[in-house]
């Protein structure tokens, strides 16, 4: 059905576009210093025709049936401007626009995000418009596209939809503060970002401004690496509807609607998008069952007042890979083909690897169809996602955020902008509890495995190990759910005021409060009756079903409550800024499975935790063209949740210290008409960070938690970003990182017994190794070459070296095993393994095309990634300093995930 839509689209190509058309060209400039806005958006509206402004500011829009239309200009930063335009038949009408810096009260949303303007704000930052979003991302995951932008490391890591994850300038997501509509997103115990909960958010995405380090936003908890800023379409949009098709490499399925009412009555808009998203995966069951919405609501109140409804999720369920694997597993000739992988591991413990292929998932294997065992999340029962296999690991998860957005102009000289937010959260990821899996070797042919080769789960014989209940005990092995479920309230409140021509004051809040419910429960009994559960204090020998909790069950609160001062000074040219904030800080935990001395659920609260943070900069225009910047900032940042209380041992840091930060950077721009380059140079010193992590006491077994005081990390590096622009035809891109990240300390601290009855003291050497996860050089460039009107094609390539793999800091300790003040061992001070670089390309095309006389616009659009299927290692873990590896950081000690094969997708657009 799909195939002949797209053929009868075709089809009616040839006989609507004979129709004679003219063509409007122009520039965009900014109004207050004359000069190119390069990426602004011109469009027709109600059409879907249009174009982005090149570097010298300029554009053209050709093939426009001859009539009067709305020509509309936007970039981010800048007020939108609309005039009436008639195109005559044959003819070129040119339309120039002067934009206005934006108007806060009509536009509070980015004022609330704290955008960085070019020219203005003294930070280091990227702008990714929406026509380079709908370009470039394709089937993946939001973060990829931000590749690349410098120092941006983004991978799709083990190949389930929304597993990818983003570091910037070598510290992961968990330090980098990600944002819609200026409401921070971060998990309010541990900063990781879950991209599953935003799918189809680059469907609704009208911009994306990517901050890197501390960057010029304030919030309770600031950022290290930098501030993701993103944009949805606003209510006041053009009037239509549009409607996306795409189809890709793993069944890849993908429908999209969007609809919005324009302007109702000058007073009123309102937009919604919704998506529904299928695929197999390309990696062995990662498969995606997945909605997404989106909606917005504005009015306008009265000159001075108004509000916009933001509503955005994605509820959906994806199979997921979370076990990196041996490289010979995924394919042995390029193991053997780099210089550490020493060939002898394939032979070692008298075993051989057998190569599972690129798209192997650990996670995933066939179970008899006859097995009709039902699977459970909270009461509600159901069929397994396909009756041919079973997979171990699967995500669920419904995060819906809604803010309501008040913006009041109360003076001319002072605006009031606020959001009031709600974050739900229901769901989990599921894994194995109890005895172990029985598994067998991937191939079945009975060889023996290396101690870290993958095994297939073997579900038949689980299954019926289960069936046969020998020791009449119910399921020796069920799959679990742990589930995450939380209700985040919060407020974000900013007062601007102009004191005086050219000085701007802010004072704002962020308040923000969560209350967080883990556990786990029964979600497959595997062909059991029933699962005996032990950890329940209160009722130690359960037998639980389909639905119950087992394991842990707990609850946290999480309450934030930050407030600054903000002072922004323009005087000719240079802009300047200087703000100082405070931070308070409290968490609570109660175990419904833990008892307390006196026979009560155990309760543990935190006190206040205080931090503070002071950044400023300034940037200096010394001609129109060209311009230099400088910025600093401080922060004593408080340990997030599991850094205060450890919620799988129940345990108190009984002393957590604030984490000090401290940033410079320089920066300088430059522009003409054809040429644009920014540059950048960085250092960032990350002290007294703290390690808390429940583990196996080394040397007892015991349940222990380890406490690691003074953690210190030193990030340094330079970045560029050039376009040149030689012909309107031709763009050539570049951005480009160098990084010096490293621990700069050895660092000391104590492995304690949960019930703090002894502790052994440890030393971990880690003084000069490298921060590993992202490569330290980076180059990503691109050609864009618009042949003929409405067509654009696009290659894209990436050089990335320096990649040290990441390690676990712990793994290298040495212990003071009988008290006496020394540590037995030597010190590892062997960096961990580089990761071979490499270089992948990508390509893009669309295409507008050009029918005339008919209501409806046709866009056709492509991508393929990975276009040379490069063969080559995203993410990498160095395991030498476990049990089972020679310990001589090698490749044949790693553990990885390769980068995943060629694939491509394909779409059609149309636009009522």
């Amino acid at each position: 059905m799909l195939n002949k839509l797209f053929i009868l689209l075709f089809a009616l190509v040839p006989a609507v576009a004979l129709a004679q058309s003219g063509t409007i060209e122009g520039t965009v400039t900014g109004a207050e210093d004359g000069l190119p806005i390069p990426g602004a958006n011109v469009r027709l509206v109600s059409t879907n025709l249009g174009a982005a402004t090149t570097i010298e500011g300029e554009y053209r829009i050709a093939s426009v049936p001859a009539g009067t239309y709305t020509l509309r200009a936007s970039f981010v930063g800048f007020d939108a401007s609309e005039t009436t335009v008639t195109v005559p038949v044959g003819g070129t009408v040119r339309v120039d626009f002067a934009l206005e810096t934006i108007n806060a009260a009509l536009d509070g949303v980015e004022v609330l995000a704290n955008r960085a303007i070019d020219r203005k704000t003294p930070v280091a930052f990227t702008d990714i418009p929406k026509e380079q979003i709908q370009q470039q991302l394709g089937a993946r995951d939001l973060p990829m596209v931000l590749n690349t932008a410098p120092s941006v490391y983004a991978t799709e890591s083990g190949g389930g939809s929304g597993d990818a994850r983003i570091n910037v300038r070598g510290f992961d997501q968990r330090n980098t503060a990600v944002m819609i509509n200026g409401v921070p997103v971060n998990d309010m115990e541990n900063g990781w970002v879950y991209w599953s909960n935003w799918d189809g958010l680059g469907d609704a995405a009208s911009s994306i401004q990517l901050q890197r380090g501390l960057a010029a936003v304030n919030l309770a908890a600031p950022s290290v690496g930098g501030t993701l800023n993103i944009l949805t379409d606003p209510a006041q949009q053009e009037q239509g509807v549009d409607f996306k098709q795409e189809i890709g490499s793993g069944g890849f399925f993908k429908s999209t609607l969007q609809a919005s009412t324009g302007s109702l009555d000058g007073r009123y808009a309102f937009a919604v998008n919704g998506v529904r998203k299928t695929g197999d995966g390309i990696i062995d069951g990662t498969w995606t069952d997945a909605w997404a919405y989106y909606a917005a609501a504005s009015a306008t109140l009265s000159p001075t007042n108004t509000l916009a409804l933001y509503a955005v999720g994605a509820p959906q369920r994806h199979g997921q890979n979370l076990y990196r694997q041996n490289i010979a597993v995924y394919d042995t000739e390029f193991a053997l083909g780099l210089d550490s992988y020493d060939s002898e591991a394939l032979q070692s413990n008298g075993g051989t690897y057998n190569e599972a292929g690129r798209e192997f998932n650990q996670n995933v294997a066939s179970v008899s169809p006859s097995y009709d065992g039902l699977q459970a999340v909270g009461d509600n029962t159901f069929d397994r996602y396909d009756e041919t296999i079973l997979n171990e690991r699967e995500n669920f998860y419904h995060k819906p955020q809604i803010n309501l957005n008040w913006y009041s102009q109360l003076s001319e000289r002072m605006l009031l902008s606020t959001v009031g937010y709600y974050s739900g959260g229901i769901g989990g990821g599921t894994g194995t509890l109890g005895s172990s899996v029985v598994r067998t070797p991937f191939d079945g042919s009975g060889n023996a495995f290396y101690t870290s080769a993958p095994y297939s789960i073997d579900w038949d014989a689980t299954i019926q190990r289960n069936i046969d209940d020998t020791d009449n005990d119910g399921s020796d092995t069920i799959i679990r759910n742990s589930r995450n479920n939380q209700n985040t309230l919060g407020l974000i409140s900013k007062l601007t005021v102009d004191a005086a021509p050219g000085i701007t004051a802010e004072l704002g809040i962020d308040a923000r409060t969560a209350t967080i419910e883990h556990y786990r429960e029964v979600r497959d009994l595997l062909g059991g009756d029933y699962f005996v559960d032990t950890s329940d204090e209160f009722n130690p020998t359960r037998q639980v079903g389909l639905g119950d909790k087992v394991d842990y069950y707990n609850e946290n609160d999480v309450n934030w409550l930050g407030g600054y001062l903000q002072a922004e000074v323009e005087r000719g040219p240079v802009t300047a800024f200087g703000m100082a904030g405070l931070t308070n800080t409290s968490y609570d935990y109660e175990d419904f499975f833990v008892m307390d001395d006196t026979g009560e659920t155990l309760k543990l609260q935190s006190d206040n935790l205080v931090g503070y943070q002071f950044k400023g900069g300034a940037l200096y225009n010394f001609t129109p063209a060209a311009g230099v910047f400088a910025n600093l900032g401080y922060i004593s940042k408080t340990p997030v949740f599991d850094g205060v209380i450890n919620d799988v041992t129940g345990t108190l840091n009984p002393d957590p210290k604030n984490e000090d930060i401290f940033s410079f950077e320089l920066g300088a721009q430059y522009r003409t008409r054809q040429l644009a380059v920014k540059l950048a140079a960085y250092r960032t010193d990350w002290s007294n960070r703290t390690i808390n992590r429940g583990v196996d006491n080394p040397l007892t077994g015991e349940d222990a938690i380890v406490f690691l005081r003074g953690v210190e990390q030193l990030h340094s590096g330079l970045e560029a970003e050039i376009a040149y622009q030689p012909i309107q035809q031709v763009r050539i891109d570049i951005g480009a990182g160098i990084g010096d990240w490293s621990y700069t300390e050895d660092v000391t601290g104590s492995y304690e017994l949960a019930d703090r009855s002894a502790s052994i003291d440890v030393f971990v050497p880690i003084d000069g190794l490298k921060v590993g996860d992202q490569p330290q050089t980076q180059v990503a460039y691109g050609v864009t070459l618009l042949p003929i009107d409405g067509l654009q094609v696009q290659a894209l390539g990436r050089t990335y070296g320096r990649h040290f793999a990441s390690f676990d800091p712990l793994g290298r300790a040495l212990f003071d095993e009988d008290g006496d003040g020394e540590f037995d061992g030597d010190p590892d001070r062997a960096q961990s393994w580089q990761a071979p670089g490499y270089t992948i390309f990508d390509a893009n095309f669309s295409y507008v095309l050009p029918l005339e006389g008919v209501p409806v616009g046709l866009e056709v659009f492509g991508n393929v990634f990975n276009l040379l299927d490069k063969v080559y290692i995203q993410d990498a873990t160095d395991n030498s300093q476990y049990n089972g590896f020679d310990g001589d950081h090698d490749a044949d000690d790693a553990e990885v995930y390769l980068g995943l094969p060629r694939r491509f997708n394909v779409g059609a657009r149309l636009r009522f």
